[in-house]
C-alpha cells in the first residue's frame, strides 16, 4: 500500500468555523466502498469500521482484510476498540502513514466487546484511556496526527465531564459523545449532556445520535454548540443526507452501483447497502421483490427496470 501524501491536518478543519459532517464508524459498513460514496455528497471526515487492535497487529491477513483504503480515501480516521495502551500504539503507528487520525472507541454497548474489555466499559476506567491517548501521542512520528476518543454518557453526567478533561489532560484530540448512556438504545439523545461536555472543555466535540437529515446537522449545532455532527443510521438510509437530499437521490443509487463494481465490493455487502438507501423510496411489495435478489445483474436490471438508469437522470 503506498503512503498518501494528502495527509490533512483535521484540527484545521475544526478551526474554519463550520460544523463538520462526519461519517460514523460502522461494523461492516463503514468501508472504502461506502467512504468514496459519502465522500461525493457532502461528508468532510469518514471512520472506518472499528478494527480490535490486539487481532490487527496480530495478523497479516487481519491488517489486509480489515483496513483497505486508497489515496482518495481522505481525510480518514481509524477507530480501533484496546484496553492496552502499548497495543493501541502499535496499531496506530502501522495505519499512520495511511490515515489522519485513529479514535479509540469507548462506546460500543454490545456485550461481547465490553465483556473483553473493549467499548463502552472504557468510560468507568479514565486513567486507562488517559494513557491510551499519551501514548498514541508520544508514539506516532506525526505532530498532526490525531487521537480522538468516541464515548457514550454516564448516568452521573460528573463522571463523563471527569473522563473528558482527563482526556483532554493527556492530550485528546477530540472527543465525540454518542449523547446516550451504554444500556440506551432508541431513547431520545441527551443533548442536554453533550452540551455540558461541550462547555466543559476546550478541545473540540463532535455530537452522535439521531442525525436523519442535513437540518439535524444546524438544529444539533445550536442546542449544543459542537463543531460537528456524525451520522451512522442516517448515512446508511440516505448516503447523500450531508447534501441536504431529503432521500437518497437516483444518481447516488447509481454511483453505488458504478463504485461497488469498480472496488469489487462483495454482493451480500452491495445488496445490503441498497436496502438501506431504498427502504424510504419503496413499497414494501418493491421491498420483498428487491431483497430477494440474489446477484448483481439482477439488481441492475431491477434499478433499470423500476427507477430509469443514470442516463435517464441526464437527458
Amino acid at each position: 500500500m503506498k503512503t498518501s501524501s494528502s495527509s490533512t491536518n483535521i484540527m484545521d478543519m475544526f478551526e474554519k468555523g463550520k460544523v463538520l459532517k462526519i461519517c460514523a464508524p460502522m461494523v461492516r459498513y463503514s468501508k472504502l466502498a461506502f467512504r468514496s460514496l459519502v465522500r461525493k455528497y457532502n461528508c468532510d471526515i469518514c471512520f472506518t469500521p472499528m478494527i480490535v487492535a490486539a487481532d490487527f497487529m496480530r495478523s497479516v491477513k487481519a491488517r489486509d482484510s480489515e483496513f483497505t483504503t486508497n489515496e482518495r480515501d481522505r481525510p480518514l480516521i481509524v477507530q480501533f476498540a484496546a484496553h492496552d495502551a502499548q497495543t493501541l500504539a502499535d496499531a496506530a503507528c502501522v495505519v499512520a502513514p495511511f490515515s489522519d487520525g485513529v479514535d479509540l472507541n469507548c462506546g460500543c454497548p454490545q456485550r461481547w466487546a465490553m465483556s473483553a474489555g473493549y467499548g463502552a466499559c472504557l468510560i468507568n476506567k479514565p486513567e486507562l484511556v488517559k494513557d491510551m491517548v499519551r501514548h498514541v501521542r508520544n508514539q506516532v512520528d506525526n505532530p498532526n496526527y490525531t487521537a480522538s476518543i468516541k464515548i457514550r454518557i454516564h448516568k452521573d453526567l460528573k463522571r463523563t465531564v471527569d473522563l473528558c478533561q482527563k482526556a483532554e489532560s493527556a492530550g485528546v484530540s477530540w472527543i465525540t459523545v454518542h449523547g446516550r448512556t451504554a444500556e440506551e438504545r432508541h431513547q431520545p439523545v441527551h443533548y442536554d449532556a453533550i452540551k455540558t461536555i461541550k462547555d466543559s472543555v476546550s478541545v473540540p466535540v463532535i455530537a452522535n445520535g439521531d442525525i436523519k437529515y442535513l437540518r439535524d446537522v444546524e438544529s444539533t449545532h445550536q442546542l449544543t454548540g459542537v463543531d460537528g455532527v456524525m451520522a451512522a443510521r442516517g448515512l446508511l438510509a440516505n448516503p447523500a443526507m450531508f447534501a441536504g437530499y431529503e432521500d437518497t437521490p437516483l444518481e447516488c443509487i447509481w454511483d453505488w452501483v458504478d463504485i461497488s463494481i469498480e472496488q469489487g465490493t462483495p454482493f451480500t455487502c452491495f445488496h445490503h447497502h441498497l436496502i438501506y438507501m431504498l427502504e424510504r423510496v419503496s413499497s414494501q411489495p418493491e421491498r420483498k421483490v428487491f431483497n430477494s435478489l440474489s446477484s448483481t445483474s439482477a439488481v441492475i436490471d431491477y434499478l433499470q427496470n423500476t427507477y430509469g438508469s443514470v442516463h435517464d437522470l441526464r437527458t
